[in-house]
């Protein structure tokens, strides 16, 4: 496994990190608690050694379940990375969306980011994963009700107690970055980017590069659209939200399973899977610091582990990249 360092901080983690937020189950249409736990010990014993999760997912089912999987584990060999400012149990801040909970009750979700919120967010988040210290704080999403140096005030408080070692944002744009680097000094920003969704590229990604930022990236497998075992006409579970992401229309899901058999020999010739040649290609992307992977079973985090020993050499992901400038994603 290849660790990178987080910015100008001395955490480093693993450069495929495990994505936990299907092991919450919620909006995923449910999960198993074991093959998750299973999941994410496989995940380590190949080396993947940061797991990236947040109370909102399953509403602490998901960070119940990373302090299972790292019970026993000597945690300093462990990199937990959770957020904060996202809450279902109390209306303050923005409502961010209406959802229902893993037993179908209705829940709403607000973006908030208060100082005492964080103070107690922290503190759940602590009791959930059994620990006594976060790796890695990051606010979930930007909240227009609290001004960013409030937030940020309350998060350097926790650093400064101990209770995490380097603050983060998700979803941060660069002014928001700028904001917030004025309070104390973040390591990084995690935002999504794939192959189909690489709006970064244009502001955020030199930002970070100048700045000596690092750049988490989630969903680099647009949710399984990039392994190419999603065709048209598939039929998504009940509560599973990517049937209404736009990467999964009809159109979409055909125009990306076009791109990636112009990109499959390539894959072949490496002895890969589709999945593992696009992880590779994500952290070698200029910028890209880490890619955040989920996995539901063991298998799939043996397959995912397994792209880090694939290699792309400039020639090929040249190749690639002229491959997805016809690749249009419609809606």
């Amino acid at each position: 496994m290849e660790f990178r360092r987080l910015g100008e901080t001395k955490l480093a983690v693993s450069a495929i990190t495990f994505g936990a937020w299907a092991a919450g189950g919620w909006m995923w249409g449910g999960n198993d608690d074991n093959d998750a736990i299973k999941a994410m010990r496989t995940s380590y014993d190949l080396g993947i050694t940061s797991i990236d999760t947040a109370p909102i997912y399953g509403q602490g089912k998901s960070e119940e379940l990373v302090c299972q999987a790292i019970k026993g584990l000597s945690r300093d060999k462990v990199q937990i990375l959770t957020k904060y400012g996202m809450r279902w149990d109390l209306t303050k801040g923005s409502l961010a969306f209406k959802s229902q909970d893993n037993d179908g009750k209705p829940i709403d979700i607000y973006k908030y980011a208060g100082k005492d919120s964080i103070i107690t967010e922290c503190e759940n988040s602590l009791k959930r994963l059994g620990t006594d210290y976060i790796d890695l704080y990051q606010i979930h999403w930007p909240d227009v009700t609290t001004p960013i140096e409030e937030t940020m005030e309350a998060v350097l408080r926790l650093k400064e107690q101990g209770k995490i070692r380097e603050a983060g944002v998700s979803n941060y744009d660069v002014k928001q970055m700028a904001i917030a680097e004025k309070t104390l000094k973040l390591a990084s920003n995690q935002v999504p980017f794939s192959m189909v969704n690489r709006a970064i590229e244009d502001e955020l990604i030199p930002y970070c590069i100048e700045n000596k930022k690092a750049i988490l990236a989630y969903s680099p497998l647009e949710r399984g659209l990039l392994t190419g075992k999603i065709k048209p006409g598939h039929t998504f579970g009940e509560g599973d939200h990517r049937a209404g992401v736009k990467y999964f229309k009809e159109e979409n899901i055909k125009r990306t399973n076009e791109f990636l058999a112009k990109i499959k020999p390539l894959a072949d010739e490496k002895g890969a899977t589709l999945g593992q040649l696009v992880i590779r290609w994500t952290i070698n992307h200029p910028g890209i610091t880490i890619a955040l992977v989920g996995a539901r079973n063991a298998e799939q985090a043996k397959q995912n582990a397994k792209a880090i020993e694939i290699h792309i050499n400039g020639e090929e992901m040249e190749f690639i990249n002229n491959q997805l400038e016809d690749l249009e994603i419609v809606g």
